[in-house]
Order: C-alpha cells, then sequence, then structure tokens
C-alpha cells in the first residue's frame, strides 16, 4: 500500500512536501534572519530587540 496522494493533474503531495522540507529556510525564516542579523527595514516583528530596554539605556546616558 502507498502512502501517496497526488493531485488531479498528477503531482505527487507527499514528494513535494518531502522536498519543500529538505529545500532549506522558507521566505518567513530567511526574511527574519535577515531581520535579526542585518537590521533591515519594516523588519521590527522579527526583532527581537527589547524597545524599552534601550530607551532606558538611552535616557539613563543623558541623565548623568
Amino acid at each position: 500500500m502507498s502512502d501517496n496522494h497526488f493531485t488531479r493533474v498528477g503531482t505527487n503531495i507527499n514528494d513535494v512536501k518531502e522536498k519543500n522540507a529538505q529545500s532549506g529556510l522558507s521566505y518567513n525564516e530567511a526574511k527574519e534572519l535577515i531581520a535579526k542579523t542585518t537590521g533591515g527595514r519594516d523588519t521590527a516583528k522579527y526583532s527581537n530587540t527589547n524597545i524599552e530596554e534601550v530607551q532606558n539605556e538611552i535616557n539613563n546616558q543623558h541623565n548623568f
């Protein structure tokens, strides 16, 4: 018995899923990696920067 499932046009769905899993980073994973390593533009949702912590550090530098 085969575990293969096919679309109407004959595409082996399980084969496609397996190849996708082996293909590397997804679009969103790549976007997240770029945001975390280069800063990026419009990538705030991928940032792990604590904004309040940065603001406190800046304020503390100006309040000697």
